[in-house]
Order: C-alpha cells, then sequence, then structure tokens
C-alpha cells in the first residue's frame, strides 16, 4: 500500500534560505542572544511569506539556537559554556579520526583553501572567515574517506559557528587558526597518521577551551597527553 504522505506546499529551498540567513545573523552576533524573533518582523525584513519564516524558525528552536521568549515570539538563545565544551569534546574525536585516515590514505587538501582561509582572516567579514573554516573541516572530512564522519560532525556546526562569530570579532584572535590547519594539512599531505592525528586533537582542544574561557568558564580538564603540536602550543588565539 502506497504511503498517505500530506502534499508539501513550502519550496525546501526557500526554507534553507531562510534557516540560513537567521543562521549566519546569529553566528555573526547581528542577532545577539536574548534579541527577539517574530514571523512578522523576520518576513518582512526577508521579503518572503510568513511560512518558510515558521519553518525555519522551528528548525533553529529544535537545534537549541532559539527559545521561547516571554509573552510572545521567540529569542535567540544564550551561547552555554558547557554544553559547547562538550561539543568539543566530539568534534576532536572526530577531526582526530578525520585527519588519522587521511593521512594513511596520503590525501593532500587543496592549497586554495588555506589561502582563502588566510584571505578571509585578513578582511572583516566574520560570514567569510566562518565559511572558510567550515570549508577546511569539510575537506578533512572527505578526505577520510569515511562519509559518517562529515554527517556526524554537520549536527554540531550550528553552535560552534555561533561561538566562531562571537570570538572572530578579534582581530588578533585569527592567525593561528591557519597555522594550526596548514600543521594538519601538511602531516596529511606527508602520511603522518600520528602526527596528523595529534595536530587535529590538539586544534580541537585548544579551541574548545578558548571558545569556553571566552564565554567566562574555562575547562579545567587536562588535555590528553601528547595533544600538541607546535603550532596549537604557541597559539594564544582561538582556533577552530
Amino acid at each position: 500500500m502506497a504511503a498517505d504522505l500530506h502534499r508539501l506546499d513550502i519550496a525546501p529551498d526557500l526554507v534553507d534560505r531562510v534557516y540560513q540567513a537567521l543562521l549566519s545573523a546569529i553566528s555573526s552576533g547581528a542577532l545577539a542572544p536574548g534579541a527577539r524573533l517574530t514571523q512578522e518582523d523576520i518576513a518582512a525584513q526577508l521579503a518572503v511569506s510568513r511560512q518558510p519564516v515558521l519553518q525555519a524558525l522551528r528548525l533553529l528552536k529544535r537545534e537549541g539556537l532559539v527559545h521561547d521568549a516571554p509573552g510572545r515570539g521567540l529569542q535567540v538563545a544564550a551561547l552555554d559554556a558547557q554544553s559547547l565544551a562538550h561539543t568539543y569534546q566530539v568534534r576532536g574525536a572526530l577531526d582526530a579520526l578525520a585527519a588519522r585516515l587521511a593521512a594513511g590514505r596520503r590525501r593532500a587538501l587543496p592549497p586554495a583553501l588555506l589561502a582563502a582561509g588566510r584571505s578571509a582572516m585578513r578582511g572583516t567579514e566574520v560570514h567569510a572567515m566562518i565559511e572558510a573554516d567550515i570549508a577546511f573541516h569539510r575537506a578533512l572530512y572527505a578526505a577520510s574517506g569515511n562519509p559518517f564522519i562529515e554527517r556526524s560532525a554537520e549536527t554540531h556546526w550550528s553552535h560552534i559557528r555561533r561561538a566562531m562569530g562571537a570570538v572572530l570579532q578579534s582581530s588578533l584572535l585569527r592567525r593561528p587558526v591557519w597555522d594550526e590547519h596548514e600543521a594538519i594539512a601538511e602531516a596529511v599531505a606527508s602520511g603522518d597518521i600520528a602526527g596528523a592525528e595529534r595536530a587535529a586533537s590538539a586544534h580541537a582542544e585548544q579551541a574548545g577551551q578558548h571558545m569556553t574561557r571566552h564565554l567566562g568558564h574555562p575547562v579545567n580538564d587536562p588535555a590528553p597527553s601528547g595533544a600538541t603540536s607546535p603550532h596549537a602550543a604557541s597559539a594564544k588565539g582561538p582556533t577552530r
């Protein structure tokens, strides 16, 4: 018997575009924690109907990025340091696995990714910096040859993007990110399995600690033994 499915009236691509616009504004800080959101205002600003806005807000609420506001509407959720620390613990394990597998395959990451990242860091567009960072990590996941790594990591990006957006407001905290990315890429390309795994693990460990310190809640768990790289050990700024 055929499934009894209802007709879908809202174009998925429009819902996704609204979702991405809101996620970008939340990540960059344009929509700060506590900012009130209503379907009417968002629909008017984006020149769309209320339906795709409703669907996009439901997605953001399910991810914990917005929640019910007192009275009417929704508001942007505050960044939670402990949840972010837990997210980076999982992210570190996934990145280390991806780097180890990619190094085993000697899959060189496109040099253009590093060039684009450094270029973005010299600019002023936080959104461009975040997208360059995400592009690097997605390339690392793809190089691993295991599609489940990227699928697993995808669930964490919305919250990591927010933390990155908050930290990258400072131009003094950007360069170490791509020094560490370059160290990972070099280890992967050379087939240094242990080195790639250590560099990726240290990168995520430093990122989690820096992000939570930035939010006012230091992470006191010691770094795993050996989980340091020359770039990570000397970095004074954020990593992702």
